[in-house]
């Protein structure tokens, strides 16, 4: 399992890490109606540890030879940590409109993702130039609004797109709206951190 951290100051161990995909992972396989596992003894203490019932912002993504298939994630948490890995996982596996459902037989060959977002901060700037400025690259979780249209790519996303303008033109066009609309001065824009886990690859 590979641990990774966004310049996010404290955050889960990788055995919380781990007992997270786990239970992402899990999760999926019995809604597919695949024998149970019960967690190790290691894996259950860690699913009772206090940080995992903290409300956060999660995202559950999945994987398949290297391409992705399916993300769902909430921005701001409702529910303890694990109540929203296990819905997030769901959501990822059956309700990703980009995706046809998951099945029981590729399941195995999937790479379970789970990330843990900070709380979301507004990121002021007045022009297009700063706001390109303003970005850290490789770090930055970005949410955009405008017009009631929104949309986020998680910081991994940097990984694909490490231009700042191709990053905010994909986002734009994610939310809906015209490739250049982050020169326009309008979007509402706000940050945030992650630390993820992802099983190997």
């Amino acid at each position: 399992m590979a641990k990774h951290e966004g310049a996010q100051a404290e955050g889960l161990t990788e055995e919380q890490g781990k007992a997270l995909l786990w239970l992402a992972r899990e999760t999926i396989a019995r809604q597919l109606g695949m024998e149970a596992h019960e967690p190790g003894a290691g894996i259950a203490a860690r699913l009772q540890d206090a940080e995992l019932q903290h409300k956060r912002g999660t995202f559950v993504s999945l994987k398949e030879h290297g391409e992705l298939r399916g993300c769902i994630g909430c921005l701001v948490a409702t529910d303890a940590m694990v109540e929203e890995v296990k819905r997030n996982a769901l959501h990822a596996a059956f309700d990703d409109s980009r995706f046809r459902p998951v099945e029981k037989e590729e399941l195995g060959a999937i790479e379970m993702e789970v990330s843990i977002l900070t709380a979301p901060t507004p990121l002021a700037y007045a022009s297009p130039e700063e706001l390109l400025r303003a970005l850290r690259v490789g770090i930055d979780g970005v949410i955009i609004l405008q017009g009631g249209r929104s949309a986020t790519f998680l910081p991994q996303v940097w990984q694909q797109l490490p231009d700042p303008q191709d990053f905010l033109s994909h986002l734009c066009q994610k939310a809906c709206l015209p490739a250049d609309a982050w020169r326009s001065g309008a979007l509402e824009v706000f940050t945030y951190r992650v630390q993820y886990f992802a099983e190997p690859g």
